[in-house]
């Protein structure tokens, strides 16, 4: 039990603070698949070029990489807003499915990169994968969390 708390207020803010610690997570393993796939598009070459000069390669990591500011951005307001008392259940809601799924999308880029080195366990990409499909779904799934931020933007709660 937690002190001075009645009701469902103190679970909930546990669920709250946790969903915050994920959004931050997210974007550490999205770091670790776009940093792996660089170094290895870097040295992995077809037909006399690395591919990491390849367009479509390079989409990927423009991606990763706007996705990856996108979501410090929003974690870090949400660290502000936390430091100063005033965090707000969406907002943490909107971090942990963006996050969450921008991190997703990257790690299933830095496997498509990494060809058939992408599903060995030498390179990070699938560990991150397979965790964060799982980190997708705990917590509250991506579609619970489109419910719960759709519920506060007009009023009208679509879980009921």
């Amino acid at each position: 039990m937690l002190p001075d708390v009645r009701g469902l207020r103190g679970p909930l803010s546990c669920l709250t603070q946790a969903r915050y610690g994920i959004a931050w997570g997210a974007l550490g393993a999205l770091e670790a698949v776009y940093e792996d796939a660089l170094a290895f598009s870097k040295t992995r070459s077809t037909f006399g070029k690395p591919i990491a000069s390849r367009q479509l390669v390079q989409t990927k990591f423009v991606d990763m990489v706007s996705d990856h500011t996108r979501g410090m951005l929003l974690a870090w307001r949400l660290a502000i807003l936390k430091d100063q008392g005033k965090l707000n259940y969406s907002l943490v809601s909107l971090a942990k499915r963006d996050n969450v799924r921008a991190a997703l999308l990257a790690a299933r880029s830095a496997r498509e990169i990494l060809g058939g080195s992408g599903i060995v366990l030498d390179h990070p990409s699938i560990r991150h994968m397979l965790n964060l499909e799982t980190v997708d779904t705990y917590e509250g799934t991506h579609d619970i969390h489109t419910l719960i931020l759709g519920r506060d933007i007009t009023g009208e709660n679509a879980l009921e």
